[in-house]
């Protein structure tokens, strides 16, 4: 059985939006893209590094996956990240897509979420990371599949933007692991799930 590792950055007030770049996630009129960029050291760089790593496979939900194809998919930087990301068996979500022949090694889970990442999970292979993906990651938690987060904090507060949790989320105990802080105050925290 598979585990799934969400890594997700967040403000202070819950905001998940538009972390990289200004045209990013533009939904709802939200004015804040880029928000992230600002805090990027190299302690964040080598925590991000660390995780990458690891051996496992990808999970996005559509809309993430379409925007890491611009933003990784055709890049020949020598960028670790992007070496592993286009190298990663990447597994997409979505009732949405016909398929995902996009990106290379990518994979459609067809129909809905609860139930194709469910039987992904409960098979064999490596485990799984979530990467954004802020609404599949809502409805792999409320599923109770999510196993573990690594929740990058940012000192601010934006007031508007998509949130990690938007509405109820179920009563979920998770154990602090390890925490890190950058040199620029944002907290790198490491959840497991009780």
């Amino acid at each position: 059985m598979r585990s799934i590792h969400v890594t997700m950055n967040v403000t202070l007030d819950g905001v998940v939006q538009g972390l990289g770049r200004p045209d990013e996630d533009t939904r709802g009129g939200f004015a804040h893209g880029g928000w992230g960029t600002r805090y990027q050291d190299d302690v964040l760089a080598q925590e991000m590094a660390a995780g990458m790593s690891r051996p496992g496979d990808l999970l996005f939900g559509r809309r993430t996956w379409e925007d890491f194809i611009g933003a990784w998919a055709h890049r020949e930087d020598g960028n670790p990240f992007t070496t592993h990301l286009n190298a990663a068996t990447k597994y997409v979500a979505s009732t949405t897509l016909d398929d995902a022949g996009a990106w290379q090694n990518s994979i459609l889970l067809p129909g809905e979420a609860e139930k194709s990442v469910a039987e992904l999970k409960a098979g064999p292979g490596r485990d799984l990371s979530v990467i954004g993906s802020a609404s599949l990651v809502r409805t792999l938690h409320a599923a109770g599949l999510v196993d573990r987060y690594t929740l990058l904090i940012f000192p601010l507060t934006l007031g508007s933007g998509h949130r990690l949790f938007e509405g109820p989320a179920p009563l979920t105990e998770f154990t602090l692991t390890r925490s890190v802080t950058t040199t620029k105050g944002v907290i790198i925290a490491h959840y497991r799930r009780q």
